[in-house]
């Protein structure tokens, strides 16, 4: 088996980040991608010789690609222009209602305290401080372990561990969190909105996603060129190791041989032999049989009620005025009850816009890249809904919000759930895998190993979650974990030719 390739199948950042770190360990590595280009969602969208990020906008947790980088003997700096911004994002409630978050703490505490009074601003210091806590008691044992269950969770760092966990309620919701904290509505709606960074409803989310505040205060980036180019850095360290990466080309079947993976059949036809598999695709596309029978079993498909949302996004290349926008920006809706309730049918009439406006780190006059985003049920692939009267409240709302934007058909691509189901079969859309919701669910992400000797999974779907961060770390414990098991496996051989059984 060790004569034959790793086969990587998806060059999303979970599948790029296991190839460099099975390459820089001197393994023979094959990687499938079935687009032309890599990055799965993580994707550029072409508009009048402009490049729109179309997927993920915000570069956070900047240690786990420092380290990949680093074992595969380069540096993040030397692959990747990094530039960290100021103001981590501008929030809009509308009548000009607005409030910024800085990288200094400090400084969010004295604008948050401008804003909604100096208690708020005391509030948000101590809602910081938990988020850290909460961070640094579920770094180690839960985002860098291989998939835990609440008891290796709770054991996993001993006595002191357990003492700091026990202080996390699990069964808290990220609403009833926040809530404990703010008392201002719009700062609640502000916290609360880190469940849709996993595709999922803040009045159902678990608290424990108040790490997120912690992330971001940590630091967030903006990335030269776009998200795009992380992908094309790990491209092109993987390549430099030796990888090997064929795009336009999919997997359609996955064989085995005495029930363990041995080899793939391409969408061409051509029989590949490969000493493992790592299939970097939602996970509901192997439940699906989407990678053949042999292996539908290895994980349990996502009941449709159980999936993250989806959205509607418009790639744009047009030119703005008024509102003065950041690189990251939120405009809120009235009642964010209401529009969670309303997302659980369909769309809401008042949606919460985000907008990534790419050139903002270095505006000149003229057009720019934007990635316009509203929540949608991941319904692509059983009730597509049309988009124009979401869109019409989406234009709406922001020029009642003072952002003036000479809308150009011609300069804008529209994804709607039905498209990210196309782009991500057998999700319906969910471009998160599944929700966040109730204190069981992180524990029901599929594991990177899974029950068929030589298939490991990775990707957002996959522990320890979704959010480009999370995806690459899927990718390095699917790349231990098929590392451990070889040398759990030649431990074996080795005892078994040099020791045998006795017979006496």
């Amino acid at each position: 088996m060790r004569n034959k390739p790793i086969i990587i199948a998806g060059a999303g950042i979970g599948g790029l980040s296991a190839a460099c770190l099975l390459a820089a360990r001197g393994e023979e590595v094959l990687l499938i991608e079935r687009q032309a280009t890599p990055g799965g969602k993580m994707r550029h969208i072409p508009i009048d010789g402009a490049l729109i990020d179309g997927g993920p906008t915000v570069f956070t947790m900047r240690y786990i690609f420092d380290a990949i980088f680093a074992e595969a003997g380069t540096t993040l700096e030397a692959e990747l222009g990094l530039k960290p911004l100021s103001v981590l994002a501008r929030h809009s409630w509308g009548h000009g209602a607005e409030l910024d978050l800085f990288a200094n703490l400090q400084q969010s505490a004295d604008a948050i305290a401008r804003f909604a009074g100096p208690d708020e601003g005391k509030h948000f210091l101590s809602f910081q401080a938990e988020s850290r806590r909460v961070f640094h008691a579920l770094k180690k044992p839960f985002i860098e372990s291989q998939r835990p269950n609440p008891f290796s969770l709770a054991t996993s760092n001993g006595l002191s561990g357990m003492l700091e966990l026990m202080r996390i309620n699990p069964f808290e919701t990220l609403w009833s969190a926040v809530s404990r904290h703010f008392k201002d509505p719009r700062l609640r709606q502000l916290y609360g909105r880190y469940a849709t960074y996993c595709g999922s409803s803040p009045f159902e989310a678990v608290a424990t996603l108040m790490l997120i505040a912690h992330v971001e205060q940590d630091g967030v980036w903006s990335v030269e060129g776009g998200m795009h180019t992380v992908a094309r850095a790990f491209e092109r360290v993987f390549l430099r190791l030796g990888g090997t990466i064929r795009y336009t080309l999919s997997v359609s079947t996955v064989e085995t041989e005495q029930s363990r993976v041995s080899a793939i059949i391409t969408s061409e036809g051509e029989r590949i032999a490969c000493s493992d598999l790592i299939i970097n695709a939602d996970i509901n596309a192997i439940a699906a049989g989407l990678f053949g029978p042999s292996v539908k079993q290895a994980v349990k498909a996502v009941p449709v009620k159980a999936r993250s949302l989806s959205a509607i996004t418009w790639a744009a290349y047009l030119k703005t005025e008024g509102f003065p926008l950041e690189h990251h920006n939120v405009f809120f809706s009235a009642d964010y009850k209401k529009e969670f309730d309303a997302l659980a049918k369909g769309y809401p009439s008042d949606p919460t816009i985000y907008i990534c406006a790419q050139d903002r780190v270095a505006h000149q006059a003229g057009p720019e890249r934007l990635l316009i985003l509203v929540n949608s049920p991941a319904n692509g692939d059983y009730a597509p809904q049309a988009h124009q009267t979401i869109e019409t409240a989406m234009r709406l709302k922001l020029a009642q919000s003072g952002l003036n934007i000479a809308w150009d058909e011609t300069r804008v691509v529209t994804t709607p759930p039905s498209g990210f189901a196309e782009l991500f079969p057998a999700t319906g859309g969910a471009i998160y895998g599944r929700a966040s919701h109730g204190w069981l669910a992180s524990f029901q992400r599929a594991a990177a190993k899974t029950k068929i000797p030589g298939l490991y999974l990775a990707g957002g779907s996959a522990h320890p979650g979704p959010g480009v961060p999370m995806a690459a770390m899927s990718g390095r414990l699917a790349a231990e974990s098929l590392m451990a098991q070889r040398v759990l496996t030649r431990r074996f051989h080795q005892g078994a030719i040099t020791g045998g059984i006795s017979t006496r």
